[in-house]
C-alpha cells in the first residue's frame, strides 16, 4: 500500500499538479491539507475519474482537509471530538477515515502565528484535542494521523535554527504538545535522504529558498506500531515543488507491506 500527504495550498489553482501526481505515484491513499474552499466545491469529478473516492472537509477559509482513496473509503468522521474553535468560528482541519483496513487522520494544525497572538492558544489547544483522539483510536488496526503539523519536531528541520529562535513552528510548548502526541505510542516515519541530508517538506515561495534548500520538515506521517512495523520506503516527492504552479510544500510518500 502507498499512503502519501500533502499540503496543496489551495485545491483549486493545484489541481493539474495533484491530478499529474495521482496519475505519476499512484498512492492509494492521499491526504490532502489546506484546501481553500469548501467540501461543496471540491473539484470531486476530475479526481473520481482517476478511480478515486473522496472525503472532504472544507469551509471556504484557509483550512480545509480531504482523504483521497482507491482502496474504499469508510467511517469518515469530520472534525475531532470537542476541538476547540477560534474567536467563534469551526475550523475544517481535520477528516479521518478508513482507507484498505488502515486508519488514516489527515490534520491541518494551526498555524499559531506568533506566541503572542491568540490563534497560538488555539494551536496549544487543538493539539490536545487531536491528542485525545489518537489516544481513543490509535490501538484499532494500522493508525496513521498524517498532514502539516505546523511544528518542527527538532533544530534540525529547520534549514537555520537562529532564524526561527523568536518564531512559532519551533518553540518549546509546540514541540512538548507534539512529543506529548508521539508519547501515546506514535513513531515519526521520517522520510529517507535524498538530494541533501536532511529532508525538508516547506519552503517559502521567496526566491531562492527551495533551490537553496531553506527549508522546514513540518509535515509528518505519524503512525502507531502496527503501522510503522509495515513501513517499506519513505520519501519526500521534491519534484512536486518544482515547476509550474506548485505547492509550497511537497508531499511525503510512505510504502507499507500489508
Amino acid at each position: 500500500m502507498r499512503i502519501a500527504t500533502w499540503n496543496v495550498n489551495s485545491i483549486v489553482p493545484r489541481l493539474p499538479r495533484v491530478l499529474e501526481f495521482l496519475e505519476e505515484t499512484a498512492p492509494d491513499v492521499l491526504c490532502l491539507q489546506e484546501l481553500k474552499t469548501t467540501t461543496e466545491k471540491f473539484p470531486l469529478a476530475e479526481v473520481e475519474a482517476l478511480g478515486y473516492e473522496v472525503a472532504a472537509y472544507g469551509l471556504g477559509r484557509w483550512n480545509g482537509v480531504a482523504v483521497v482513496s482507491r482502496v474504499g473509503l469508510s467511517d469518515v468522521v469530520r472534525g475531532l471530538p470537542g476541538e476547540p474553535a477560534f474567536e467563534g468560528a469551526a475550523e475544517a482541519r481535520a477528516v479521518g477515515a478508513t482507507c484498505g483496513g488502515v486508519r488514516v487522520w489527515s490534520v491541518y494544525v494551526p498555524n499559531g502565528r506568533e506566541p503572542d497572538n491568540p490563534h497560538y492558544a488555539y494551536k496549544l489547544e487543538w493539539l490536545e484535542s487531536l491528542r485525545s483522539l489518537v489516544s481513543a483510536e490509535l490501538s484499532a488496526a494500522p493508525f496513521a494521523v498524517l498532514g502539516d503539523f505546523n511544528v518542527a519536531p527538532a533544530d534540525e528541520d529547520v534549514w537555520d535554527i537562529a532564524v526561527f529562535a523568536e518564531s512559532t513552528h519551533v518553540t518549546k510548548p509546540e514541540r512538548e504538545a507534539l512529543a506529548r502526541l508521539r508519547d501515546l505510542g506514535l513513531s515519526d516515519v521520517f522520510p529517507r535522504p535524498l538530494k541533501y541530508d536532511h529532508p525538508f517538506t516547506y519552503w517559502d515561495y521567496r526566491a531562492g529558498n527551495f533551490p537553496n534548500n531553506k527549508g522546514m520538515r513540518i509535515d509528518l506521517v505519524y503512525g502507531n506500531e502496527t503501522f510503522t512495523a509495515a513501513v517499506t520506503d519513505s520519501y519526500v516527492d521534491r519534484n512536486m515543488r518544482k515547476g509550474k504552479g506548485p505547492s509550497d510544500h511537497a508531499p511525503i510518500v510512505v510504502d507499507l507491506d500489508l
